[in-house]
Protein backbone atom coordinates (compact mmCIF):
# COMPACT_ATOMS: atom_id res chain seq x y z
CA UNK A 1 0.00 0.00 0.00
CA UNK A 2 1.04 3.62 -0.85
CA UNK A 3 2.12 5.61 2.34
CA UNK A 4 2.01 9.34 2.78
CA UNK A 5 2.37 12.24 4.49
CA UNK A 6 -0.94 13.12 6.59
CA UNK A 7 -1.21 17.16 5.27
CA UNK A 8 -4.05 19.17 4.39
CA UNK A 9 -3.28 19.15 0.68
CA UNK A 10 -3.32 15.16 1.33
CA UNK A 11 -6.56 15.05 2.59
CA UNK A 12 -7.93 17.64 0.26
CA UNK A 13 -7.23 15.64 -2.48
CA UNK A 14 -7.95 12.16 -0.90
CA UNK A 15 -11.39 13.59 -0.40
CA UNK A 16 -11.62 14.57 -3.87
CA UNK A 17 -10.72 10.81 -5.23
CA UNK A 18 -12.81 9.46 -2.76
CA UNK A 19 -15.95 11.59 -3.73
CA UNK A 20 -15.41 10.17 -7.57
CA UNK A 21 -16.95 6.57 -6.23
CA UNK A 22 -20.00 8.37 -4.95
CA UNK A 23 -23.43 7.43 -7.01
CA UNK A 24 -23.88 10.96 -7.88
CA UNK A 25 -21.31 10.43 -10.35
CA UNK A 26 -23.29 8.14 -12.51
CA UNK A 27 -24.49 10.82 -14.74
CA UNK A 28 -23.55 8.74 -17.71
CA UNK A 29 -26.33 6.04 -16.60
CA UNK A 30 -28.97 8.36 -15.39
CA UNK A 31 -30.84 8.22 -19.26
CA UNK A 32 -30.78 4.23 -19.26
CA UNK A 33 -32.14 4.60 -15.23
CA UNK A 34 -35.01 7.15 -15.97
CA UNK A 35 -35.92 4.77 -19.85
CA UNK A 36 -36.43 1.58 -17.08
CA UNK A 37 -38.05 3.84 -14.54
CA UNK A 38 -40.82 5.61 -16.92
CA UNK A 39 -41.36 1.80 -19.23
CA UNK A 40 -42.10 0.14 -15.89
CA UNK A 41 -44.49 3.01 -14.50
CA UNK A 42 -46.76 3.49 -17.78
CA UNK A 43 -46.66 -0.71 -18.99
CA UNK A 44 -46.01 -2.24 -15.04
CA UNK A 45 -45.78 -6.17 -15.26
CA UNK A 46 -45.06 -6.37 -18.75
CA UNK A 47 -41.81 -3.99 -18.81
CA UNK A 48 -40.92 -5.62 -15.48
CA UNK A 49 -41.17 -9.33 -16.69
CA UNK A 50 -39.60 -7.91 -20.24
CA UNK A 51 -36.14 -6.67 -18.43
CA UNK A 52 -35.79 -9.20 -16.48
CA UNK A 53 -35.57 -11.39 -19.60
CA UNK A 54 -33.16 -9.17 -20.53
CA UNK A 55 -30.63 -8.48 -17.87
CA UNK A 56 -31.18 -11.77 -15.95
CA UNK A 57 -32.40 -14.18 -19.23
CA UNK A 58 -35.21 -15.73 -16.96
CA UNK A 59 -38.67 -16.16 -18.09
CA UNK A 60 -40.64 -14.50 -15.05
CA UNK A 61 -44.30 -14.08 -15.77
CA UNK A 62 -47.51 -13.02 -12.90
CA UNK A 63 -48.01 -16.77 -12.41
CA UNK A 64 -43.88 -17.20 -11.18
CA UNK A 65 -42.83 -13.98 -9.46
CA UNK A 66 -43.72 -14.57 -6.32
CA UNK A 67 -41.90 -17.43 -3.86
CA UNK A 68 -44.10 -20.07 -2.70
CA UNK A 69 -44.18 -21.63 -0.16
CA UNK A 70 -42.68 -24.73 -1.35
CA UNK A 71 -39.26 -22.67 -3.27
CA UNK A 72 -38.49 -22.22 0.19
CA UNK A 73 -38.76 -25.14 2.12
CA UNK A 74 -36.84 -26.11 -0.55
CA UNK A 75 -34.11 -23.61 0.13
CA UNK A 76 -34.02 -24.80 3.41
CA UNK A 77 -33.52 -28.09 2.50
CA UNK A 78 -30.14 -26.59 0.62
CA UNK A 79 -28.42 -24.60 3.30
CA UNK A 80 -26.48 -25.77 5.39
CA UNK A 81 -27.46 -26.56 8.88
CA UNK A 82 -24.80 -24.80 10.37
CA UNK A 83 -25.15 -21.32 8.59
CA UNK A 84 -28.77 -21.56 9.82
CA UNK A 85 -27.73 -22.02 13.57
CA UNK A 86 -25.22 -18.84 12.95
CA UNK A 87 -28.18 -17.21 10.68
CA UNK A 88 -30.66 -17.59 14.08
CA UNK A 89 -27.89 -16.76 16.59
CA UNK A 90 -26.81 -13.29 14.59
CA UNK A 91 -30.73 -12.57 14.15
CA UNK A 92 -31.25 -12.70 18.17
CA UNK A 93 -27.94 -10.08 18.41
CA UNK A 94 -29.56 -7.81 15.68
CA UNK A 95 -33.03 -8.18 17.05
CA UNK A 96 -32.08 -7.19 20.85
CA UNK A 97 -30.21 -4.24 19.83
CA UNK A 98 -33.01 -2.49 17.57
CA UNK A 99 -35.27 -3.43 20.22
CA UNK A 100 -33.72 -0.83 21.90
CA UNK A 101 -34.29 1.75 19.79
CA UNK A 102 -38.08 1.56 19.88
CA UNK A 103 -39.66 4.59 20.63
CA UNK A 104 -43.63 5.47 22.18
CA UNK A 105 -46.07 8.25 21.65
CA UNK A 106 -46.15 10.91 24.17
CA UNK A 107 -48.36 13.74 25.43
CA UNK A 108 -48.17 16.24 28.07
CA UNK A 109 -50.81 18.18 29.61
CA UNK A 110 -51.49 21.13 31.44
CA UNK A 111 -54.18 22.62 33.62
CA UNK A 112 -55.80 25.13 31.47
CA UNK A 113 -57.17 22.50 28.32
CA UNK A 114 -53.72 22.19 26.22
CA UNK A 115 -52.50 18.92 25.16
CA UNK A 116 -49.13 18.62 23.05
CA UNK A 117 -47.44 14.70 22.29
CA UNK A 118 -46.07 12.82 19.35
CA UNK A 119 -47.47 10.05 17.88
CA UNK A 120 -45.65 7.23 16.55
CA UNK A 121 -46.71 5.06 13.72
CA UNK A 122 -45.34 2.85 11.48
CA UNK A 123 -44.85 2.17 8.27
CA UNK A 124 -47.62 0.64 6.40
CA UNK A 125 -45.37 -1.10 3.79
CA UNK A 126 -41.45 -1.40 3.04
CA UNK A 127 -39.60 -3.21 0.19
CA UNK A 128 -35.99 -5.12 0.40
CA UNK A 129 -33.82 -4.76 -2.26
CA UNK A 130 -31.62 -7.59 -2.25
CA UNK A 131 -29.02 -8.13 -5.08
CA UNK A 132 -27.68 -11.64 -5.93
CA UNK A 133 -25.43 -10.63 -8.70
CA UNK A 134 -22.02 -11.35 -8.20
CA UNK A 135 -22.39 -11.81 -4.57
CA UNK A 136 -25.00 -13.10 -2.27
CA UNK A 137 -25.76 -11.50 1.02
CA UNK A 138 -28.10 -13.04 3.37
CA UNK A 139 -26.62 -10.50 6.39
CA UNK A 140 -27.58 -7.51 4.68
CA UNK A 141 -31.19 -9.65 4.39
CA UNK A 142 -30.91 -9.98 7.97
CA UNK A 143 -30.20 -6.12 8.64
CA UNK A 144 -32.71 -4.10 6.47
CA UNK A 145 -35.59 -6.41 7.23
CA UNK A 146 -35.55 -7.17 11.42
CA UNK A 147 -35.78 -2.65 11.90
CA UNK A 148 -38.61 -2.97 9.99
CA UNK A 149 -40.21 -5.52 11.28
CA UNK A 150 -38.92 -4.22 15.05
CA UNK A 151 -40.59 -1.14 14.07
CA UNK A 152 -44.24 -2.76 13.08
CA UNK A 153 -43.91 -2.31 9.44
CA UNK A 154 -46.81 -4.05 8.15
CA UNK A 155 -46.27 -5.91 5.24
CA UNK A 156 -42.63 -6.41 4.38
CA UNK A 157 -41.98 -7.60 1.03
CA UNK A 158 -38.53 -8.15 -0.97
CA UNK A 159 -37.17 -8.17 -4.63
CA UNK A 160 -34.19 -9.84 -5.59
CA UNK A 161 -33.18 -10.95 -9.04
CA UNK A 162 -33.18 -14.53 -10.17
CA UNK A 163 -31.36 -16.62 -12.13
CA UNK A 164 -31.52 -18.14 -15.46
CA UNK A 165 -33.83 -20.59 -14.45
CA UNK A 166 -35.34 -18.27 -12.19
CA UNK A 167 -34.30 -19.37 -9.24
CA UNK A 168 -33.26 -17.49 -6.28
CA UNK A 169 -30.41 -18.05 -3.61
CA UNK A 170 -31.21 -20.38 -1.12
CA UNK A 171 -29.25 -18.50 1.87
CA UNK A 172 -31.40 -15.75 0.61
CA UNK A 173 -34.40 -16.85 0.94
CA UNK A 174 -33.79 -18.97 4.27
CA UNK A 175 -32.60 -15.58 5.69
CA UNK A 176 -35.61 -14.09 4.09
CA UNK A 177 -38.20 -16.42 5.83
CA UNK A 178 -36.16 -15.95 9.31
CA UNK A 179 -36.02 -12.64 9.37
CA UNK A 180 -39.96 -12.69 8.55
CA UNK A 181 -40.75 -10.78 5.36
CA UNK A 182 -43.69 -11.67 4.03
CA UNK A 183 -43.68 -11.91 0.09
CA UNK A 184 -40.58 -12.28 -2.04
CA UNK A 185 -40.80 -11.29 -5.67
CA UNK A 186 -38.11 -12.83 -8.22
CA UNK A 187 -37.07 -9.13 -9.88
CA UNK A 188 -34.22 -7.29 -9.60
CA UNK A 189 -32.11 -3.99 -11.12
CA UNK A 190 -34.04 -0.62 -11.11
CA UNK A 191 -37.01 -2.45 -13.11
CA UNK A 192 -37.53 -4.18 -9.10
CA UNK A 193 -37.19 -0.39 -7.62
CA UNK A 194 -39.49 1.17 -10.09
CA UNK A 195 -42.13 -1.52 -9.73
CA UNK A 196 -42.15 -1.03 -5.69
CA UNK A 197 -41.98 2.29 -5.85
CA UNK A 198 -44.81 2.77 -8.75
CA UNK A 199 -46.55 -0.71 -7.92
CA UNK A 200 -47.44 -2.75 -11.06
CA UNK A 201 -50.31 -5.49 -11.23
CA UNK A 202 -48.19 -8.25 -9.53
CA UNK A 203 -45.73 -6.32 -7.26
CA UNK A 204 -47.18 -3.88 -4.54
CA UNK A 205 -46.12 -0.48 -4.01
CA UNK A 206 -44.49 0.17 -0.66
CA UNK A 207 -43.48 3.47 1.37
CA UNK A 208 -39.92 3.53 1.34
CA UNK A 209 -37.71 1.48 -0.74
CA UNK A 210 -34.13 0.39 1.57
CA UNK A 211 -31.57 -2.24 0.43
CA UNK A 212 -28.11 -2.00 -1.16
CA UNK A 213 -27.49 -2.70 -5.16
CA UNK A 214 -25.30 -1.76 -8.30
CA UNK A 215 -25.27 1.82 -9.84
CA UNK A 216 -28.51 1.53 -11.69
CA UNK A 217 -30.20 0.33 -8.21
CA UNK A 218 -28.36 3.53 -6.71
CA UNK A 219 -30.10 5.66 -9.29
CA UNK A 220 -33.49 4.42 -9.31
CA UNK A 221 -33.30 4.81 -5.65
CA UNK A 222 -32.55 8.36 -6.02
CA UNK A 223 -34.84 9.11 -9.14
CA UNK A 224 -37.89 7.82 -6.55
CA UNK A 225 -37.37 9.63 -4.35
CA UNK A 226 -40.30 11.59 -3.28
CA UNK A 227 -42.87 8.94 -4.59
CA UNK A 228 -41.87 6.58 -2.02
CA UNK A 229 -38.89 7.40 0.88
CA UNK A 230 -35.89 5.34 0.61
CA UNK A 231 -32.69 4.69 3.15
CA UNK A 232 -29.90 6.32 1.52
CA UNK A 233 -27.92 6.14 -1.73
CA UNK A 234 -25.09 3.85 -0.68
CA UNK A 235 -21.67 3.98 -2.41
CA UNK A 236 -18.63 1.12 -2.25
CA UNK A 237 -17.97 0.41 0.92
CA UNK A 238 -15.23 2.07 3.02
CA UNK A 239 -13.24 1.17 6.24
CA UNK A 240 -10.99 3.53 8.01
CA UNK A 241 -8.82 2.25 10.41
CA UNK A 242 -6.86 4.83 13.25
CA UNK A 243 -3.85 3.22 15.00
CA UNK A 244 -0.92 4.28 17.24
CA UNK A 245 2.37 2.89 17.71
CA UNK A 246 0.55 -0.06 20.04
CA UNK A 247 -1.60 -1.47 16.86
CA UNK A 248 -0.89 -5.16 15.97
CA UNK A 249 0.22 -4.44 12.13
CA UNK A 250 -1.30 -7.84 11.36
CA UNK A 251 -4.66 -6.81 12.57
CA UNK A 252 -4.85 -3.79 11.07
CA UNK A 253 -3.34 -4.83 7.24
CA UNK A 254 -6.11 -8.02 7.57
CA UNK A 255 -9.34 -5.27 8.60
CA UNK A 256 -8.56 -3.08 5.59
CA UNK A 257 -8.08 -5.97 3.45
CA UNK A 258 -11.55 -7.60 4.82
CA UNK A 259 -13.60 -4.05 3.46
CA UNK A 260 -11.09 -3.84 -0.02
CA UNK A 261 -12.48 -7.58 -1.02
CA UNK A 262 -15.88 -6.32 -1.62
CA UNK A 263 -15.41 -4.32 -4.79
CA UNK A 264 -12.51 -2.92 -7.10
CA UNK A 265 -13.91 1.06 -5.77
CA UNK A 266 -13.46 -0.01 -2.16
CA UNK A 267 -11.49 2.27 0.00
CA UNK A 268 -9.16 0.97 2.91
CA UNK A 269 -7.44 3.80 4.64
CA UNK A 270 -4.85 3.45 7.52
CA UNK A 271 -4.73 6.44 9.47
CA UNK A 272 -1.46 6.09 11.93
CA UNK A 273 1.36 8.38 13.92
CA UNK A 274 3.49 5.87 13.68
CA UNK A 275 5.78 5.37 10.10
CA UNK A 276 6.66 1.93 11.38
CA UNK A 277 3.64 0.52 11.65
CA UNK A 278 2.70 1.83 8.59
CA UNK A 279 5.65 0.11 7.19
CA UNK A 280 4.52 -2.94 8.44
CA UNK A 281 1.33 -3.08 7.74
CA UNK A 282 1.85 -2.35 4.27
CA UNK A 283 3.93 -5.73 4.20
CA UNK A 284 1.25 -7.36 6.02
CA UNK A 285 -1.16 -6.69 2.87
CA UNK A 286 1.50 -7.80 0.67
CA UNK A 287 1.68 -11.19 2.48
CA UNK A 288 -2.36 -11.56 2.83
CA UNK A 289 -2.83 -11.14 -0.60
CA UNK A 290 -0.70 -14.09 -1.56
CA UNK A 291 -3.41 -16.45 0.16
CA UNK A 292 -7.03 -14.29 -0.05
CA UNK A 293 -9.37 -15.46 -3.06
CA UNK A 294 -10.57 -12.23 -4.34
CA UNK A 295 -6.89 -11.18 -4.18
CA UNK A 296 -7.49 -9.75 -7.89
CA UNK A 297 -10.05 -7.35 -6.45
CA UNK A 298 -8.35 -6.59 -3.41
CA UNK A 299 -5.24 -5.15 -5.24
CA UNK A 300 -6.87 -2.95 -7.50
CA UNK A 301 -9.06 -1.64 -4.58
CA UNK A 302 -5.96 -0.62 -3.26
CA UNK A 303 -4.40 0.29 -6.03
CA UNK A 304 -6.94 3.17 -6.44
CA UNK A 305 -8.28 3.83 -3.13
CA UNK A 306 -6.07 2.39 -0.61
CA UNK A 307 -4.02 4.88 1.72
CA UNK A 308 -1.61 4.75 4.72
CA UNK A 309 -1.47 7.68 5.67
CA UNK A 310 0.92 9.32 8.69
CA UNK A 311 0.42 11.81 10.96
CA UNK A 312 2.30 14.03 13.23
CA UNK A 313 0.08 13.82 16.08
CA UNK A 314 -3.32 11.64 16.86
CA UNK A 315 -4.94 14.79 16.83
CA UNK A 316 -4.35 15.25 13.21
CA UNK A 317 -5.28 11.89 12.80
CA UNK A 318 -8.26 12.33 14.66
CA UNK A 319 -9.26 15.58 12.52
CA UNK A 320 -8.26 13.90 9.38
CA UNK A 321 -10.71 11.10 10.46
CA UNK A 322 -13.37 13.22 10.68
CA UNK A 323 -13.01 14.76 7.83
CA UNK A 324 -13.07 11.62 5.82
CA UNK A 325 -15.60 10.55 7.25
CA UNK A 326 -15.73 6.83 6.71
CA UNK A 327 -18.46 3.95 6.06
CA UNK A 328 -16.54 2.08 9.32
CA UNK A 329 -14.26 3.17 11.55
CA UNK A 330 -11.64 1.29 13.94
CA UNK A 331 -9.78 2.43 16.17
CA UNK A 332 -6.60 0.68 17.50
CA UNK A 333 -4.68 3.31 19.66
CA UNK A 334 -3.15 2.45 23.39
CA UNK A 335 -6.81 4.14 24.74
CA UNK A 336 -8.95 3.55 22.14
CA UNK A 337 -12.23 4.56 24.28
CA UNK A 338 -10.54 8.02 24.55
CA UNK A 339 -10.03 8.31 21.09
CA UNK A 340 -13.26 7.06 20.58
CA UNK A 341 -14.81 10.25 22.49
CA UNK A 342 -13.26 12.83 19.65
CA UNK A 343 -14.39 11.08 16.70
CA UNK A 344 -17.47 13.12 15.19
CA UNK A 345 -18.22 11.11 11.57
CA UNK A 346 -18.44 7.81 11.02
CA UNK A 347 -21.14 5.59 10.23
CA UNK A 348 -19.55 2.77 12.94
CA UNK A 349 -17.14 2.82 15.50
CA UNK A 350 -15.27 -0.46 16.28
CA UNK A 351 -13.35 -0.02 19.56
CA UNK A 352 -9.89 -1.74 20.43
CA UNK A 353 -8.45 -4.71 19.17
CA UNK A 354 -11.06 -7.38 18.85
CA UNK A 355 -13.45 -5.25 17.36
CA UNK A 356 -13.05 -5.78 13.70
CA UNK A 357 -15.22 -4.55 11.40
CA UNK A 358 -16.96 -8.06 10.36
CA UNK A 359 -17.90 -8.78 13.86
CA UNK A 360 -20.68 -5.70 12.56
CA UNK A 361 -21.16 -6.71 9.36
CA UNK A 362 -22.18 -10.09 10.34
CA UNK A 363 -23.06 -10.55 14.15
CA UNK A 364 -22.81 -7.87 16.85
CA UNK A 365 -26.00 -6.32 16.57
CA UNK A 366 -25.86 -2.62 15.18
CA UNK A 367 -26.86 -2.31 11.64
CA UNK A 368 -24.50 -2.90 8.91
CA UNK A 369 -26.34 -0.69 6.12
CA UNK A 370 -24.11 3.12 6.90
CA UNK A 371 -23.67 5.70 5.26
CA UNK A 372 -20.73 6.62 2.60
CA UNK A 373 -18.74 8.80 0.97
CA UNK A 374 -18.72 11.32 3.53
CA UNK A 375 -22.36 11.64 4.34
CA UNK A 376 -21.82 10.02 7.96
CA UNK A 377 -21.22 13.78 8.54
CA UNK A 378 -25.60 14.05 8.71
CA UNK A 379 -26.54 10.57 8.22
CA UNK A 380 -26.86 7.50 10.81
CA UNK A 381 -26.78 3.74 10.57
CA UNK A 382 -30.03 2.25 9.11
CA UNK A 383 -32.41 1.71 12.64
CA UNK A 384 -35.74 1.29 13.62
CA UNK A 385 -36.46 5.23 13.29
CA UNK A 386 -36.30 5.05 9.23
CA UNK A 387 -39.55 2.59 9.05
CA UNK A 388 -41.83 4.97 11.71
CA UNK A 389 -43.32 8.45 11.25
CA UNK A 390 -43.73 10.85 14.14
CA UNK A 391 -47.10 13.12 13.82
CA UNK A 392 -47.64 16.39 16.08
CA UNK A 393 -50.38 15.85 18.57
CA UNK A 394 -51.76 19.76 19.03
CA UNK A 395 -54.89 20.21 21.15
CA UNK A 396 -56.28 23.64 22.94
CA UNK A 397 -59.37 24.24 24.46
CA UNK A 398 -61.37 27.63 24.10
CA UNK A 399 -59.65 28.41 28.01
CA UNK A 400 -56.43 27.70 26.74
CA UNK A 401 -56.72 29.24 23.60
CA UNK A 402 -58.12 32.44 24.47
CA UNK A 403 -55.43 34.33 26.29
CA UNK A 404 -53.35 33.73 23.50
CA UNK A 405 -55.94 33.91 20.68
CA UNK A 406 -54.59 37.78 19.47
CA UNK A 407 -50.59 37.15 19.83
CA UNK A 408 -51.64 34.54 16.99
CA UNK A 409 -53.72 36.66 15.15
CA UNK A 410 -51.35 39.68 14.86
CA UNK A 411 -48.73 37.36 13.88
CA UNK A 412 -50.73 35.69 11.21
CA UNK A 413 -51.43 39.47 9.72
CA UNK A 414 -47.67 40.13 9.49
CA UNK A 415 -47.50 37.79 7.26
CA UNK A 416 -50.14 39.23 5.13
CA UNK A 417 -52.04 36.11 6.00
CA UNK A 418 -55.57 37.12 6.64
CA UNK A 419 -57.54 33.69 6.37
CA UNK A 420 -54.96 32.62 9.43
CA UNK A 421 -55.81 35.37 10.84
CA UNK A 422 -59.64 34.92 10.74
CA UNK A 423 -59.60 31.19 10.84
CA UNK A 424 -58.25 32.11 15.03
CA UNK A 425 -60.87 34.98 15.09
CA UNK A 426 -63.85 33.28 13.80
CA UNK A 427 -63.99 31.11 17.40
CA UNK A 428 -64.05 34.47 19.57
CA UNK A 429 -66.36 36.81 17.27
CA UNK A 430 -68.59 36.35 20.39
CA UNK A 431 -66.12 37.73 22.96
CA UNK A 432 -65.29 40.85 20.37
CA UNK A 433 -68.55 42.57 20.34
Amino acid sequence: MRIVKLTKETTGKLLEELLKRSPNSYSAYEGKVNEIIEQVRTRRDEAVFAYTKQFDGADISADNVLVTEAEIQEAYRQVDPSLLEVMRKSLVNIRSFHEKQRQQSWFTTEASGILLGQKITPLKTAGVYVPGGKAVYPSSVLMNVVPAQVAGVGRIVMTTPPDRDGNICPSTLVAAKEAGVDEIYKIGGAQAIAAMAFGTQSIPKVDKIVGPGNIYVALAKKAVFGYVSIDSIAGPSEILVLADETANPSYAAADLLSQAEHDEMASAILITTSMELAQKVSQETGRYLKTLSRSQIIQKSLDSYGYILVADTMEEAVEAANEIASEHLEILTKDPFETMTKIRNAGAIFVGAYSSEPLGDYFAGPNHVLPTNGTARFFSALSVDDFIKKSSIISYSREALEPVYQDIVRFAEAEKLTAHANSIRVRFEDSEK
